[in-house]
């Protein structure tokens, strides 16, 4: 039985109450479809890839209806809380399984859905040609690959749904497993079992910072509902509140890529094409922003944590920039372009209510078009083999013209070209960092500023790489051994990458004309507070963002664009190269801090068990053995030996008290 247990009102219940009261159905229909394509078996093979997309199709579809039912309400109204049952009732923990429907849970469910179902469309060619040309799969494998897609769409959803910090944390939980599944799916790759389990583990350490935020909030609150929650976060201390925003932080840094538990995140490339456009640009790395845009009166009370949240987010852009210049893996370029954009997010939702609707905002184009770069990027793979070496691409515009007009939109809109998305959403973003007063409106501004014309120095080297240039193809073989024969793509393929380029040209202006999005997500992330006392003038910003993108694409052009490029690696490169190829040593790093000390700890503890737990117990056994061993000696089964005994026995007792009774 489900209720509204907030917000309601007569007229727009009697009005819109049907659609609200089965929003359940956004969460069912992906999880049912899950469950079938596992249990069905070869049943569903033939066509299990036409379930699982109708699943996520109808949940989008649903998902507009619930969403004009929220948006067509007074901003009194859209939020609104759905009652479906009672979890776990354990005495003072009360936990009731529902569903918080407000402008933003509904943003998340659009992007969720309207991007995944692409997505599952795009797979159903991408996946075909995985069956047939990659690796002889049967349609088994492509069924079990929907099945994964459904269910992680189904997590997402759960935590984007969720009206607690535990819900929310099924759906993180969810989550983590679905992508452990789709990162490692081929199973028969090293590579791809090892890339699997590096995510697993280091989203278990931010997981950890999320469920000890949890107990930090039920502790002090009694409650982890977000209603009771944001209504009495003025009731924590200042010293708890703070920890509970850097345990929150932690939470999201592991989830969205961001320094230190970045790594991860690049690795996850191994997966198939779809399921890097899946995690990288609209779902599980938007996470750890939801969680803190969706944490917004904790964040706002506590200004340390913010500027923890700033710190990590202008780090993390710089570092995924400055990695994302030394690859030549397209994808792995595409995935160090994701960590710095989320960077920016986290910067922005940082900012507190200068920035949660501008970091929402860039979150919405960024899945746009960097979807539409990851299906771009398997579109070139799919014509060149497989092949993710850029060295190995070369004037591919000809072959395939439309994913490079589609790649193209999004590569612009990326960069921050004039009245494309990015450049409504990441100007947005840093204006507002510059908009921040003193030493903080120059560092992060700044960070973001230098960050803008990084990114158009190596996108642009991305696509000079891959469509421009000499046919460096035509003189080698792909890495597995095959003939190069570039051709465009399927329809099943282009389709969706044409629908997201359109996103990518015209969903900035939609959203940042006269601050339509902010002030649709007031009811959730509060007004939009905007800075008039930045460090810079606002008219200067947009120019100074511009002309510092268009150097970097200038400096692409000069250093790649003009000159032939080496299909092998040079192997003599500057330090920064280098160890931006070893990714500035964040492994290293995290071996060196993590990994080798809890080994050293973990054989530590072994010896002392194997040698001291061990060794007592097994040492008393032998005592006791040696001991019996010698008293077996003593049961002869003889009477006399038993009657001398007790005679020596008596006559030492009588000794003993004769010599204790004694003066």
């Amino acid at each position: 039985m489900t209720s509204f247990v907030a917000g309601d009102h007569p007229d727009v219940v009697s009005a819109a109450g049907a659609i609200q009261q089965n929003a359940w159905l956004l969460i069912a229909l992906p999880a049912l479809g899950a469950l079938i394509l596992l249990l069905a078996g070869r049943r569903a093979n033939g066509w299990g890839h036409v379930l699982g997309c109708a699943t996520v199709i109808g949940s989008f579809l649903y998902g507009i209806a619930l969403f004009g039912s929220i948006a067509g309400m007074p901003a009194a109204s859209q939020v609104r809380e759905l009652h479906l049952f009672s979890w776990i009732p354990v005495q003072a923990l009360q936990v009731d399984f529902g569903l918080r429907l407000d402008p933003l849970s509904m943003v998340f469910v659009l992007l969720i859905t309207g991007v995944g179902a692409l997505i599952h469309v795009y797979s159903v060619g991408y996946m075909a040609h995985d069956q047939e040309g990659r690796t002889g799969r049967s349609n088994t494998e492509r069924r079990r690959f929907f099945a994964y897609l459904n269910l992680f769409v189904a997590a997402m959803l759960i935590l984007v749904l969720g009206n607690s910090f535990v819900t929310l944390y099924l759906g993180w939980e969810g989550v983590g497993l679905a992508s452990y599944l789709l990162i490692g799916f081929w199973q028969g790759r090293p590579s791809a079992a090892a890339a699997a389990t590096k995510a697993f583990v280091m989203n278990r350490v931010g997981d950890i910072g999320l469920a000890l935020a949890i107990f930090l909030l039920f502790a002090n609150l009694g409650t982890t509902q977000y209603t009771e929650v944001f209504a009495r976060a003025g009731e924590l201390s200042p010293g708890v509140l703070l920890a509970i925003t850097l345990l929150l932080l932690l939470g999201a840094c592991g989830k969205s890529g961001q320094v230190p538990l970045q790594a991860w995140l690049p690795d996850a490339m191994e997966g198939p094409t779809p399921v890097s456009a899946l995690i990288h640009a609209a779902t599980m790395v938007t996470a750890g922003v939801y969680l803190i845009a969706r944490a917004n009166p904790l964040f706002t009370l506590s200004p340390d944590g913010r500027l923890v949240v700033t710190i990590v987010g202008a780090v993390t852009l710089l570092v995924g920039c400055v990695i994302g210049c030394a690859y030549d893996d397209i994808k792995k370029v595409l995935a160090y372009s994701t960590v710095s954009q989320i960077g920016y997010m986290i910067l922005a939702v940082g900012l507190g209510p200068a920035g949660y609707a501008f970091g929402i905002m860039h979150l919405l184009t960024h899945g746009f078009f960097k979807a539409g770069l990851f299906l771009g990027a398997g579109s070139v793979m799919h014509g060149m083999n497989d092949e993710v070496d850029m060295r190995k691409y070369g004037g591919l515009y000809k072959y395939m013209p439309i994913t490079f007009a589609t790649f193209g939109l999004g590569y612009l809109a990326l960069i921050g070209f004039p009245f494309l998305s990015g450049f409504y959403s990441k100007d947005a973003i840093i204006e507002a960092a510059f908009g921040q007063e003193g030493w903080r409106g120059w560092v992060f501004g700044g960070a973001a500023l230098l960050g803008a014309g990084i990114t158009a120095f190596y996108m642009t080297r991305l696509v000079l790489m891959t469509f421009f240039g000499e046919k460096r193809w035509e003189k080698i073989k792909a890495s597995n051994g095959k003939d190069f024969h570039p051709h465009e793509s399927p329809a099943v393929m282009t389709g969706p990458m044409i629908v997201l380029a359109i996103g990518s040209v015209a969903a900035g202006m939609f959203f940042a004309t006269g601050d339509r999005l902010a002030t649709f997500l007031a009811p959730s992330l509060g007004e939009l507070h905007e800075s008039h006392h930045g460090v810079l003038p606002h008219e200067v910003i947009p120019v100074l963002t511009v002309a510092l993108s268009a150097l970097g694409v200038l400096l692409a052009w000069l250093l790649v664009g003009r000159k032939p490029v080496p299909v092998q690696r040079p192997a003599k490169v500057s330090p920064i190269v280098r160890a931006a190829r070893a990714d500035l040593y964040g492994n290293a790093l995290n071996r060196g801090l993590v990994v080798l000390p809890t080994r050293l700890l973990t054989r530590g503890l072994v010896r002392v068990d194997r040698h001291a737990v061990d060794g007592t117990v097994n040492g008393i056994a032998g005592m006791l053995g040696f001991g019996s061993q010698r008293m077996r000696r003593w049961q002869t089964g003889f009477v006399r030996s038993y009657a001398l005994s007790m005679l020596a026995g008596g006559v030492l007792l009588l000794a003993a008290l004769m010599a204790v009774g004694m003066p």
